[in-house]
């Protein structure tokens, strides 16, 4: 039988809280990307040699993806606001590390400590959102603000970095996230109220942690080498089976133990798992737009980095729009997965239009439709499945839930990055072994054409995102029948499932 909501008076202080966590989101969102557009400075001026620059875009990357479980289960012991506070101060003082870098091994490092301070702050921030909004209506405001800064917020560092690096100079990349961090920790230390009784007490299964962690960071490190030295590498290969036996002696070991890092309750519920699955998808093209539009925008049509950065501005509005005005409004009016599909096949239009890239054509004809179309569908499709992911969850739960939820997202990345990049570098070597490309007209022609190959690719992960949003997903409309709770506990067929927060 469907349980009675209990009535509880709801924190006034929620929506400045939201706008903190989410000022906290758009720091970590920032970092994944700012830092790329300034690597070429902060290598020559730290003298980072070729076939080490790249470690630092790795180091966040591994830092960030092998701990996300970790830190979402931290913040579920601990409490999210301790956790999210930690990881903001934490995160700030990384990034000040970085600014002041002297050498090579304090970039580095503080790049580290970036990645490992993110995966403990970004679960949290979800989490919170996931046990403080329980109202369907401001549930969805709150998630499409939400999505639409962890989206937009690539976009906008690409813009930032271009900024920062063209008129101060590289280290304010790293300085820029210092007055982020302190705002968002003092307005969160005095706004943010977690409701009580929502931490797990149980003891923390180490060998979970470790296990999750050297899974995770070699799976994310097999894509990095795979895009650096090839798929049939040895080094790419045994990364890959390191991280598959890992991962599988891991899901093992959670299904026996009593206190599990990552209960499976979690990822087996079908709605949950497969808004997972449509997130790390939907991520992949997303992170391959990303990649060969600032390709081709430097390097065949010549944009300066702060050019290139602007070219991205449309992204970043289209998706702030699509998350905030077509996701949360259907959201309440619509199944998760009528919002969630369309949105991605939207993506996937807009990614077609990026397929007609040519040599020399303007920015408006080219380019801007399609970044529109990309920031609308990812936007209205990213905002439900974030929501669903970490919908009908315990709180004891929240933030490993959230933590799943970034980590399909992480995954995805590397694996947008490495995999369309092999696919474009193939696919223009093969049009060089067929074509004459003795001028720098024909050596252009040959780059667009392994971008457009790996585009063409990227639109059809988008349109499995949809599918799988379509077909796998069946929660009803939000007030109807929801998620089903993470129990452990089968739920009754037909009963109507209330959100975990109302219990």
């Amino acid at each position: 039988m469907s349980q009675i909501p209990e009535i509880r008076t709801r924190d006034p202080r929620r929506w400045k809280a939201l706008a903190f966590i989410s000022l906290a989101q758009l720091m970590v969102s920032l970092d994944a990307t700012i830092v790329n557009i300034a690597l070429p400075d902060a290598q020559h001026a730290l003298g980072i040699s070729d076939a080490n620059r790249q470690w630092v875009i790795t180091a966040y990357a591994l830092a960030f993806g092998g701990l996300l479980l970790f830190g979402g289960r931290i913040a579920d012991k601990w409490g999210r606001r301790p956790a999210f506070l930690v990881g903001l101060i934490g995160f700030g003082v990384a990034s000040a590390v970085g600014g002041v870098a002297t050498n090579e091994g304090m970039l580095l490092g503080s790049r580290a400590l970036q990645g490992a301070f993110g995966a403990l702050l970004a679960p949290a921030a979800l989490s919170l959102l996931a046990v403080t909004f329980d109202d369907v209506k401001e549930r969805a405001k709150a998630f499409g603000v939400f999505g639409a800064i962890t989206g937009a917020g690539g976009a906008v560092g690409l813009l930032l970095g271009g900024v920062l690096t063209e008129y101060l100079n590289w280290r304010w990349t790293f300085f820029v996230s210092i007055p982020l961090a302190i705002i968002a920790a003092v307005g969160a230390y005095f706004t943010i109220h977690e409701p009580e009784g929502g931490r797990d007490r149980s003891p923390l299964d180490i060998p979970g942690v470790v296990l999750s962690t050297l899974g995770l960071v070699a799976l994310v490190y097999g894509f990095t080498r795979a895009e650096a030295t090839g798929w049939s590498a040895p080094s790419t290969i045994w990364l890959f089976v390191a991280s598959a036996v890992l991962l599988a002696v891991f899901a093992f070991i959670e299904s026996k133990v009593k206190n599990p890092l990552l209960p499976l309750r979690v990822i087996t519920e079908r709605n949950r798992s497969g808004a997972f699955a449509s997130l790390g998808l939907a991520t992949v093209g997303l992170f391959g737009a990303f990649l060969f539009l600032t390709y081709y925008l430097q390097v065949v049509q010549g944009y300066s980095a702060i050019k290139t950065g602007f070219a991205f501005l449309p992204l970043a509005v289209s998706f702030s729009v699509g998350a905030t005005q077509i996701g949360a409004r259907l959201a309440t009016r619509l199944p998760a997965r009528l919002a969630m599909a369309p949105g991605f096949a939207v993506a996937a239009i807009g990614m077609i239009f990026l397929t007609r890239l040519e040599v020399g054509p303007s920015y408006a004809d080219a380019i801007l439709p399609g970044l529109v179309l990309l920031g609308l569908g990812m936007g209205a499709g990213f905002m439900p499945a974030m929501s669903l992911a970490t919908h009908g969850v315990q709180p004891r739960d929240a933030g490993v839930a959230s933590a799943m939820a970034n980590t399909s997202q992480q995954v995805g990345g590397a694996i947008g990055t490495a995999l369309l990049n092999t696919l474009a570098a193939s696919a223009t070597t093969a049009y060089l072994a067929s074509h004459t490309a003795t001028t720098k007209l024909a050596q252009a022609q040959s780059l667009i054409h392994g971008y457009t190959h790996a585009i063409w690719w990227a639109v059809a992960i988008e349109a499995m995102a949809a599918l799988i949003a379509l077909i796998f997903i069946n929660a009803g409309r939000p007030g109807s029948t929801e998620v089903a709770s993470s129990t452990d506990e089968p739920s009754t067929e037909g009963e109507v499932q209330l959100p975990t927060a109302f219990h």
